[in-house]
C-alpha cells in the first residue's frame, strides 16, 4: 500500500515537471534556453577549422606576400631557365636535335612518293635536291631530300617481320630477335663508318653528312621487307624474285643519288671524270651502291626456308 502510493506520487510530480517545462514564460521567452547551438557538431568543428587561419591572421598569406619570398621564387625560376638552356646547348652539341627535326619533316605524300622511287626508280628524272638560300628544303617539299623517317620505320618493321618469319618456322625467341636487331644495327653502323673512312681517304669534298649517309643506307630496309613478305606469302622463289628486283632498284637509286653528291666538285669545275681522283670517286659511288644488295641478302636469306 505505501509502495503504491509513493509510486503514484512520483508519477504526478514527474508529469507536473513536464507540463511546466513546456509552458512559456509570461514575457514570451522560454523557461529554459536552447543551448544545442553552443555544442559544436562535426560541421561546426569543420567550419571552425576552415576559419582558423583567418581568425589567426592568415600566416600563410603573409608568408606569400613577403618580398623576400617573392624574390626567392623569382631567383629559383631564373635558375631553372638557365639550367634548361645549358642542358639544351650541351645536348645539341652531342645530338643535333635541330638537324634531326629536318630529317623527320615528312608527310604522307612524301612518304608515298619516296617509297615509289625506292621500289621503281627508273622513271624518275630529276634527282637534284632543291635549295632555298643555300639551305636544302624540308623533305616534305622535295622528294629527293634524304630523310630518317623511312629508314627508322623500315628498321623497326624489318625487326617485326623478322620475328614473324621466325615464328612461322617455330624458331622465335626473344634472344634470337634481339640478336637479329643488334646484328642489323651493327652492320648499318659499320657501313656508315666505312663510307666515312673512304671519303676521308679519297679526299672528297662533299656536302654529305653522317646523317645523310645513315639515311641512304637505311633505305635498303624497304626492299628487305618486300622480299621477306613475298617469301612468307608465296615461298622462296618469290623471295628471290622480289629481292632481286629491289636490289636492282636500290642500286640504281644509290647511283643516281650519290653521283650528284660525290661528283659535285668535278661538275662545278667543269672537268670530265677521267682523272685519278675522279675515278676513285666513281669507284666509291659504285661500291656504296653495290654494297646495298649484299647487305640486303645477308640480313634476309636465313629468314626464309
Amino acid at each position: 500500500m505505501d509502495y503504491t502510493a509513493a509510486q503514484s506520487g512520483f508519477r504526478q510530480q514527474h508529469n507536473m515537471r513536464l507540463r511546466n517545462s513546456s509552458v512559456d514564460r509570461p514575457d514570451g521567452s522560454q523557461l529554459f534556453d536552447d543551448t544545442s547551438a553552443a555544442v559544436p557538431g562535426p560541421e561546426g568543428a569543420y567550419r571552425n577549422q576552415q576559419a582558423g587561419p583567418q581568425a589567426e591572421g592568415l600566416p600563410g598569406h603573409s608568408f606569400l606576400s613577403d618580398p623576400m619570398s617573392n624574390l626567392a621564387v623569382a631567383y629559383g625560376s631564373s635558375l631553372a631557365s638557365q639550367g634548361r638552356e645549358m642542358v639544351d646547348k650541351n645536348l645539341d652539341r652531342f645530338i643535333p636535335i635541330s638537324k634531326l627535326k629536318y630529317y623527320f619533316a615528312v608527310d604522307t605524300v612524301y612518304v608515298g612518293k619516296k617509297l615509289g622511287i625506292l621500289v621503281f626508280p627508273y622513271m624518275h628524272k630529276n634527282w637534284e635536291v632543291n635549295y632555298q638560300q643555300d639551305i636544302p628544303v624540308a623533305p616534305r617539299f622535295d622528294v629527293n631530300a634524304p630523310d630518317l623517317y623511312i629508314p627508322t620505320m623500315g628498321f623497326i618493321t624489318y625487326i617485326l617481320v623478322a620475328g614473324l618469319a621466325l615464328g612461322t618456322q617455330n624458331r622465335f625467341s626473344p634472344e634470337l630477335l634481339g640478336v637479329q636487331a643488334s646484328s642489323a644495327l651493327v652492320w648499318l653502323i659499320m657501313e656508315v663508318l666505312a663510307v666515312l673512312l673512304s671519303l676521308y681517304l679519297v679526299t672528297v669534298n662533299t656536302d654529305l653528312t653522317t646523317i645523310d649517309l645513315l639515311a641512304f643506307s637505311g633505305y635498303k630496309y624497304v626492299g628487305m621487307i618486300v622480299g621477306i613478305v613475298a617469301g612468307l606469302l608465296f615461298g622462296r622463289p618469290a623471295y628471290y624474285l622480289s629481292l632481286l628486283w629491289c636490289c636492282a632498284a636500290i642500286f640504281v637509286f644509290m647511283i643516281r643519288t650519290l653521283r650528284l653528291k660525290l661528283l659535285s666538285e668535278a661538275a662545278a669545275e667543269g672537268k670530265l671524270v677521267r682523272g685519278t681522283r675522279n675515278q676513285l670517286r666513281m669507284y666509291l659511288t659504285m661500291s656504296i651502291a653495290a654494297a646495298q644488295p649484299i647487305f640486303m641478302y645477308w640480313l634476309t636469306y636465313h629468314l626464309i626456308r
